[in-house]
């Protein structure tokens, strides 16, 4: 089984480590100052986010096992980008926290793809043929 070279292990807990750290500059101040304050959508976002930050920080230890948290980033951002912030910036209606937003999500979406090892993740959640694929219930 080919291995995931040591560069991509670095370049895996590189990214882990961006992401725990802007959630960790820019949402923890957030979370820790308004526990308890209101119960919407924004604070259901904040924990969820505050959570990710905090299991990318597993991911530094180990990059490989992590690798669904990058997935989800990867794929959160996009739909976010395609089915949100590009319909309202083609009609000339996205808003500065959308602009800022679209920033933010678009540089995921260009660096977590060239960071994710695609033969592993191949090879380990779609060509696996283990006991779950083949155990009858």
């Amino acid at each position: 089984m080919p291995e995931v070279s040591l560069l991509r292990l670095y370049l895996l807990r590189a990214m882990y480590l961006l992401i725990a750290a802007g959630l960790g500059i820019v949402l923890w101040p957030s979370i820790v100052s308004s526990a308890g304050t209101a119960a919407d959508s924004n604070t259901v976002v904040m924990a969820l986010l505050g959570s990710l930050s905090l299991l990318c920080l597993l991911g530094i230890r180990y990059p490989l096992r992590m690798l669904p948290l990058l997935i989800f980033e990867l794929v959160w951002k996009t739909i976010w980008v395609v089915a949100f912030a590009l319909p309202l910036w083609l009609a000339g209606t996205l808003d500065a926290y959308g602009r800022e937003t679209l920033f933010a999500c678009m540089v995921g979406v260009v660096l977590v793809p060239l960071v994710i090892p695609w033969g592993h993740v191949y090879r380990t959640y779609l060509a696996a043929r283990g006991e779950a694929w083949t155990r009858r219930s």
